[in-house]
């Protein structure tokens, strides 16, 4: 089964950046490598209960089931302890990483309230964009009656290209509506 955006990729995106920046070969231009969704749970101190449902959100958006991320370190002043679940992130690559993004670009970001495109300071400066979302009801597989809190989450795009310029321009190619 080939995905949709990966296909996009090959036949429109490659030579747009190749006219675009000058490559001189295919291999030259950026891809999308991993997308790193993240979910912290601060409230998980108090009751356990909210790892569980965090996490059913997020198999529920990405089709694949989160890590549970622990705490490092104790710390007396949030009563945290090391080894307590602080948080869950999942990982996506290949065709879940390109189903994801197509989702989440075509379905997703048109339903944030008020949204009038994407900021464009959230480079890293090694080509890394990341989007903090405030509430996961944005995504169509959440049902809203039976989410018990609204969360936010990090979703982070890493890419290979070696500038923030290249990364925006892949981004921007492959459908992500940033500010004008």
């Amino acid at each position: 089964m080939s995905v949709r955006l990966k296909e996009a990729y090959g036949k429109q995106v490659v030579p747009s950046m190749m006219k675009e920046f000058k490559y001189s070969n295919v291999m030259q231009v950026p891809k999308l490598t991993k997308i790193v969704l993240n979910i912290g749970l601060g409230e998980a101190v108090r009751d356990i209960k909210v790892v569980d449902a965090a996490t059913r959100d997020l198999t529920l958006i990405t089709g694949q089931k989160p890590v549970v991320t622990k705490a490092k370190k104790s710390i007396a002043t949030f009563k945290l302890r090391a080894g307590m679940p602080v948080g869950c992130m999942v990982t996506l690559r290949g065709p879940k990483m390109y189903e994801f993004f197509d989702r989440f670009v075509n379905f997703s970001i048109p339903r944030i309230r008020d949204f009038k495109g994407m900021g464009d300071r959230s480079f890293d400066g090694r080509g890394n964009y990341t989007i903090g979302i405030r509430e996961q009801i944005i995504f169509p597989e959440i049902e809203y009656d039976k989410i018990d809190k609204i969360r936010g989450m990090n979703i982070t795009i890493s890419t290979s290209a070696s500038t923030d310029e290249e990364a925006k321009a892949l981004l921007k190619y492959l459908g992500m509506p940033f500010r004008s």
